[in-house]
């Protein structure tokens, strides 16, 4: 096997539970947290600061109370922000771990550090609203509410450091190679769609026009 699979993702959709699942039943390795560790590692950044930046939009006034740190990184350029630094830190670490073999990566633009790489296939994986509402309610003890506010104030996040760095849409169909919406087939049904995907990535089936040339194309 060697597709590296990537998961955007709505909050509240189940797409990280959803890339647990895959990451199992097809025995690759799975990335989300540890995306942020091996970046801090392999840059010499601080860990605790790649964590504050992790998939959130530039900030000035953070960046500015940071600028003592930034000068301190090892290998900094004077033109370099702290976001820029902590951004081609995870980048680059997104492709040294696709280089080593399939394997499961969470949000932080990997699909598009990823765009190049044959083996790549990017999913974004979305649910109704209300849906979405009931899952992080229950899982966080919140009320409704609450669970909404913070839905929506955790999608503005990703879409705004998504939008900035890849210059492409946060969840649209012409972002990713599949968009699926997981309360259709519920989390299990979606992850043995995926390993469909993957399984047809990996032993494509040609069409009937790719065996018969003289077939019309339809």
């Amino acid at each position: 096997m060697n597709t590296v699979i990537t998961i955007g993702r709505q909050f509240g959709s189940g797409g990280k539970e959803i890339g647990i699942r895959v990451a199992k039943e097809l025995g690759i390795p799975f990335y989300d947290k540890e995306l942020l560790r091996e970046a801090a590692r392999k840059s010499g950044l601080c860990e605790k600061i790649v964590e504050n930046f992790d998939e959130r939009p530039k900030s000035l006034l953070y960046s500015i109370a940071m600028d003592s740190y930034m000068f301190a990184l090892p290998g900094s350029g004077v033109g370099d922000s702290l976001e820029q630094q902590v951004y081609l830190a995870t980048f680059n670490t997104i492709r040294h771990i696709a280089e080593k073999g399939p394997c499961v990566m969470i949000g932080r633009c990997a699909d598009y550090a990823l765009a190049d790489n044959p083996n790549h296939l990017s999913l974004f994986i979305h649910a109704p609203m209300d849906m979405r509402i009931q899952r992080v309610a229950r899982r966080q003890s919140i009320t409704p509410e609450k669970a909404k506010t913070l839905i929506a104030k955790t999608d503005k996040r990703r879409a705004s450091y998504y939008e900035y760095y890849s210059s492409q849409k946060w969840g649209a169909v012409e972002s990713y190679d599949f968009c699926l919406d997981s309360s259709y087939l519920g989390l299990g049904g979606t992850v043995e769609l995926i390993r469909a995907m993957v399984e047809h990535k990996e032993h494509p089936v040609p069409s009937p026009t790719e065996i018969d040339p003289t077939q019309p194309d339809t």
